[in-house]
């Protein structure tokens, strides 16, 4: 009993510990995911994996150990921002595969991408063509980014010669069956103006609503519970 008391605590101060680094290494680590920052997760869960298992291991090294990892890839995540040399040798750069329409081969080899691994990577971002691509850059995360030939460009409102209106973000009101009152309050509205608006509809009750948004100049937008 004792030997799994002490892989509950070791779990629960590992998971202590890695919610503490992921608020300190910030968004990064999940979203814009170089190489490095691959390697580094993977070494840390290793570490703290090993570490809460490891009947010979308590709890302070655990916390040592992944404290120093957490300083050892913020103080690189530092350098990164700040000297371009190591930046460029940690987290690569931007490669242009193709240019002015043309696939560029050494590119493609430097960035170890093959011609089915570019197509799909272009259908990922809506193009099914080589043809119909002026300019592709394959980012340091992997993601392709695509500049169309302008006949396969989509037009906008300066070539429709179109009447430029204002944008407003969506405002997010009801999430399975609960208000938020923040994004009411934000919006200008209160929950006796919410009310109506599902009463409108037939609704008295948030919870059959499974979703609910506002934007400026469009009807109540929601959907029930079906």
């Amino acid at each position: 009993m004792n030997h799994y008391l002490a892989i509950a605590i070791d779990l629960f101060f590992g998971f202590i510990v890695l919610f503490i680094i992921t608020k300190v290494l910030g968004r990064n680590q999940f979203s814009q995911i170089t190489p490095f920052d691959f390697i580094s997760a993977l070494i840390l869960g290793e570490l703290l994996g090993n570490a809460v298992y490891d009947p010979g291991i308590n709890v302070k090294e655990i916390i040592f150990a992944a404290v120093l990892w957490c300083l050892l890839i913020y103080t690189t995540e530092m350098l990164t921002q700040k000297v371009k040399k190591v930046r460029k040798l940690l987290e690569g750069e931007p490669i242009i595969v193709i240019r002015r329409g043309q696939l560029q081969y050494e590119a493609l080899a430097k960035g170890k991408l093959d011609l089915n691994q570019l197509q799909n990577l272009l259908r990922q971002q809506g193009f099914f063509s080589i043809e119909e691509v002026e300019f592709a850059i394959l980012e340091t995360n992997g993601i392709i980014s695509v500049l169309p030939k302008s006949q396969y460009a989509p037009p906008n409102t300066e070539d429709l010669h179109l009447e430029l209106k204002p944008v407003y973000l969506p405002v997010t009101l009801i999430i399975d069956g609960e208000v938020l009152y923040d994004n009411l309050t934000e919006a200008g509205f209160n929950e006796e103006w919410l009310q109506q608006q599902l009463a409108n509809h037939n609704i008295f009750d948030y919870k059959d609503v499974i979703f609910a948004e506002w934007r400026k100049g469009k009807p109540f937008f929601f959907q029930k519970y079906e």
